[in-house]
């Protein structure tokens, strides 16, 4: 476990109960988390750059006046390498998509761009000890920080991977924290009957770049995939999993996102239902026939 102080175990209830709050939390299990998490512990030494604005030319960080951990339970962006814009998540957007799943002690979740891992424990701490947490990364030196700050979590395993053909396994969720333009077939075959992959569908002035579009909810029941958009979502890119055709026809589809209701796998021609049609998927505007179960 890592060290805890009874002050900063106050500063952490307060933040957490904000929380619920301002991102209209369900999950007592993940405000519990959020009041149990050390979000220093994957954010470096302090002082910390936190996003205070913004602009056209991207985002402007400001220094916390110094390095009590106070000052990282607010619901702020913090840079993790300000350089490349890349940061710890806001967590009140995080945290939202988080509930959305419904995670269930005892259930295996695969977080897709894990960071260094905070959010990951905040998986974690839900789940518990019965359940399962794979945490992946692309980036090297993330997923070696993630290992190492998740390493008092023995449910967590963490996998630093280049190839977006890496093979999950099964879940119950599967959590992408980075903007694709499709969601690769693999996250869908890893879900169990019941399971949900969330995933950020995004469209950037540059199909690699910084994108916004909406968070989607996909959903495998017995009568095929459900899908819904549960938020709208600005975030880094997916890197490897954005294609630049898809990227220009989610530019045109912003504002949109609310018309989707099914996820289709089958073979099919494009027609007025293919809300995005794609060679990995389609989500359609189509609504899945009424099951009495999952």
């Amino acid at each position: 476990m890592p060290p805890t102080d009874s002050g900063l175990e106050q500063v952490r209830r307060a933040y957490a109960e904000r929380l619920r709050v301002a991102a209209r939390l369900r999950s007592d299990a993940l405000v519990e988390a959020l009041a149990h998490v050390p979000r220093e512990r994957f954010l470096g030494p302090g002082p910390w750059q936190v996003v205070d604005r913004v602009t056209p030319a991207g985002l402007r960080y400001s220094a916390t006046p110094d390095a009590d951990p106070k000052h990282v339970y607010a619901d702020v962006l913090i840079a993790i390498d300000a350089g490349r814009g890349l940061n710890n998540g806001q967590p009140s957007g995080l945290s939202s998509w988080i509930d959305s799943l419904e995670l269930r002690a005892g259930e295996r979740v695969i977080h897709i761009g894990c960071g260094t891992g905070y959010y990951t424990a905040i998986l974690a701490e839900i789940v518990g000890r019965s359940g399962r947490v794979v945490g992946v990364d692309i980036d090297p030196q993330l997923a070696q920080r993630a290992q190492e700050n998740l390493s008092y979590l023995d449910q967590v395993r963490v996998i630093g991977s280049d190839d977006i053909r890496f093979e999950p396994g099964g879940a119950d969720a599967v959590f992408v924290n980075a903007g694709a333009t499709h969601p690769l077939p693999q996250w869908v075959d890893a879900l169990d009957l019941g399971g949900r992959l969330l995933i950020p569908l995004t469209a950037s002035k540059g199909p690699e770049g910084f994108g916004s579009g909406g968070m989607f909810l996909i959903r495998r029941t017995r009568a095929g995939f459900s899908a819904a958009c549960v938020s709208g979502v600005a975030i880094y890119p997916c890197v490897g999993v954005r294609d630049s055709d898809l990227n220009l026809e989610l530019w045109r589809l912003r504002g949109t996102e609310n018309r989707v209701h099914s996820f289709r796998r089958d073979r099919h021609e494009r027609d007025a239902t293919c809300w995005l049609h794609t060679r990995y998927g389609c989500l359609s505007t189509l609504t899945l026939p009424m099951t009495p179960s999952v």
